[in-house]
């Protein structure tokens, strides 16, 4: 397996410290409100990724945390007169809920920031004693200065840093580009007893105490978006690196790229935003991830209905083919050849091309008159595995092509297309063809197989 290294910016030879356990931390969610689509293109791909490593390596230990303490948490809670949990854990579900119908898996660990306040805690009383960090005026901020290679992961030095960043200029610090390890809290703001103040953590220690706590000093694989890189993931590697006498943090970073909305990088502050759970209202879930996993990871997509609807066709496609050899028996295994494609930096674009392929494969040797055979099993084998691999193709034909089935539009659609069958039976073409034309101009497909009159939803 070859992964892109955004600490070296090359593509390496991919392999764990330990040779049959593969560690792996993901930035999650601050929970605050419902996240949108462009929060979940790190979990689809991710996901793709952990599978992928369990086949190639074995256990897998991949944590994914909960930010259930932050400025933007508190200013929600202060303005609906909640405590703060009751933000947290309305969000936390939502997330959870939103990330199951993008057919994404929890993954092993999924800690969250206030259950590891004494981990921070300990983790600032390193730094400090290592003289990494410093008390001042109830708040504990690392020392930039102190880190040599700060700036290593963004590939700039830390005044072109300081430069592009939002740096907020404070008296207790001794350097403006010095971040906030522990903040002091006052009555409206949740706090923790520490050493310094009553206070809560800044949120770059928080990822670096829970990757340390349940992955241990040194991980394989960090992840995350590429908006992450700076500040937070570089303020993480300085933190954990200075706090365990200079070890290594992640060997392998990984960040996905943003996805784009009417041109711009879609943010909530920006206000261009798709709520994941308006989108699974209005499309099939399967689509939107499918759609997640159309261009290569670390490159931007641009969201579009075109591109929700293209998606939509093509999953009708694929499993239209897997419906018209649904009597064939065959056990899913996923090809050498998308293994590979998933080896090659996580090429998920490979693998549909691969899955597409695969189902052209079985319509021509249908259309050929092929009905069984050992072909046609190792086909559909391999067009079940490759879906397998990206978390696709796992729902029952009719399941998919008739969703919503039993409504009663469905079933006046069926009434129009079993209406057209007897009037060709009765060789009254005008009437067929008419109907024909109606249901296209409805949007239904018909399509006369081998197997029988179908129809579907364009």
């Amino acid at each position: 397996m070859q992964l892109y290294n955004s600490l070296s910016r090359t593509v390496e030879p991919f392999a764990p410290l330990d040779p049959t356990r593969v560690t792996m931390y993901v930035c999650g969610p601050t929970v605050y409100n419902y996240v949108h689509i462009g929060n979940g293109r790190g979990p689809v791909v991710f996901d793709v990724l952990a599978s992928a490593l369990r086949r190639r390596f074995g256990e897998v230990v991949y944590a994914r945390n909960i930010t259930d303490v932050d400025d933007k948490i508190n200013q929600a809670a202060n303005e609906q007169q909640v405590p703060i949990s009751a933000i947290t854990d309305r969000f936390t579900t939502a997330y959870l809920e939103d990330m199951a119908a993008l057919g994404v898996r929890r993954p092993d660990i999924e800690p969250t920031a206030t259950g590891h306040i004494s981990h921070i805690i300990a983790m600032i009383e390193q730094l400090i004693e290592a003289g990494h960090a410093y008390a001042e005026q109830g708040h504990v901020l690392f020392s930039v200065e102190s880190f040599a290679e700060y700036g290593r992961l963004s590939g700039r030095n830390p005044d072109e840093l300081l430069a592009g960043a939002r740096v907020d200029i404070a008296p207790y610090k001794r350097n403006p580009g010095d971040f906030v390890l522990w903040k002091p809290s006052d009555s409206t703001q949740p706090g923790w007893e520490s050493p310094w103040s009553v206070g809560r953590p800044g949120w770059h220690i928080e990822c670096s105490a829970m990757a340390a706590a349940h992955l241990g000093e040194t991980i394989d694989i960090h992840a995350g978006g590429i908006d992450l890189q700076f500040p937070h993931h570089e303020n993480e590697i300085a933190q954990s690196v200075c706090a365990h006498g200079g070890k290594p943090f992640a060997r392998w970073w990984l960040h996905n790229g943003m996805l784009n909305f009417a041109g711009a990088k879609m943010s909530k502050s920006i206000g261009n935003i798709e709520r994941i759970r308006d989108l699974v209202e209005r499309h099939p879930p399967e689509a939107l991830r499918y759609a997640l996993l159309s261009a290569h990871y670390r490159q931007p997509l641009e969201w579009s209905d075109n591109l929700i609807a293209q998606s939509v066709r093509t999953l009708d496609r694929l499993y239209g083919t897997l419906r018209d050899v649904e009597s064939i028996a065959a056990t899913p295994a996923i090809p050498a050849a998308v293994e590979a494609a998933l080896d090659d930096d996580l090429n998920t674009p490979a693998v549909l091309a691969l899955i597409a392929g695969y189902a052209a494969d079985l319509r021509k040797r249908l259309a050929e008159g092929q009905t069984d055979g050992p072909e046609l099993a190792a086909l559909k084998a391999d067009l079940l595995g490759a879906g397998l691999a990206m978390g696709l193709l796992q729902q029952a034909p009719a399941e998919w092509l008739q969703r919503g089935a039993g409504n009663d539009d469905d079933a006046r659609i069926q009434a129009l297309v079993d209406e057209r069958i007897a009037a060709k039976a009765a060789r009254d073409f005008a009437r067929a063809d008419a109907l024909r034309d109606q249901l296209a101009a409805e949007g239904i497909l018909i399509e006369d197989t081998p197997q029988g009159v179908r129809w579907r939803r364009q």
